[in-house]
């Protein structure tokens, strides 16, 4: 049901990822420098899986209703599908980096794929980056979604700014208590493998609760 719309789920990515690619490229040629040189636009794809897991909660959960299909079916199958999705990308970004180690860095000494920090360790920590970091994007698009539909416009609105709330609480706790530093090391110490394992769990709590709200959500 969700695919549909293929290019959702299809097209719109790779759209989105090849044209970041060519303006990077454009960019990196234009810079009069032979070091290397690197840019962000790579994550572009992430913030379109943002806005995709809304609509894929938001558009399509009113039509699976409409066809009696269960939440618990809907839910599954949604988180299913982009699981594969998110898959199928991670492949792509992983032999766009084998592809800009061979031609170094597309001729031009530019890397869009082959980033610091993310791309320095073995490819699975790599692999395991990006696929968690695309379904986290997912989720929790999906989860405000799932809030807005079961209490609308205002919940909406209450949880994202008590969710602001907690952030600014903890930053303020933080500098109270000195903590920063501590937290500074702590992330220092971590690698892509490590971070990936601490978002995934975030990334199963929000799962977590973006079911149990759907299950009271009306379409």
């Amino acid at each position: 049901m969700q695919l549909i719309n293929k290019w959702a789920y299809v097209g719109t990515p790779l759209l989105v990822l090849g044209g970041a690619l060519a303006l990077s490229l454009a960019i990196y040629a234009m810079v009069p420098t032979d070091e290397v040189k690197y840019g962000g636009g790579s994550q572009a794809p992430f913030w379109y899986f943002l806005v995709l897991g809304i609509q894929s909660m938001t558009l399509v959960f009113p039509f699976s209703q409409g066809l009696s299909i269960s939440r618990r079916a809907f839910y599954l199958g949604t988180l299913g599908l982009f699981s594969l999705m998110a898959a199928f990308m991670t492949g792509i970004y992983l032999l766009g980096g084998v592809l800009e180690e061979a031609t170094n860095g597309w001729g031009l000494q530019g890397y869009f794929f082959q980033l610091p920090w993310i791309s320095d360790g073995a490819w699975y920590a790599t692999g395991a980056f990006l696929f968690v970091a695309m379904m986290f994007m997912f989720i929790i698009g999906f989860w405000f979604a799932t809030v807005f539909k079961r209490w609308g416009t205002n919940g909406l609105l209450i949880v994202g700014f008590g969710s602001a709330a907690v952030l600014i609480g903890a930053a303020a706790l933080s500098t109270v208590l000195q903590w920063w530093g501590t937290i500074g090391a702590w992330f220092a110490q971590q690698t892509p493998l490590s971070i990936s394992g601490w978002a995934a769990l975030v990334c199963a709590v929000l799962a977590a609760g973006s079911y149990a709200t759907l299950r009271r959500a009306t379409p």
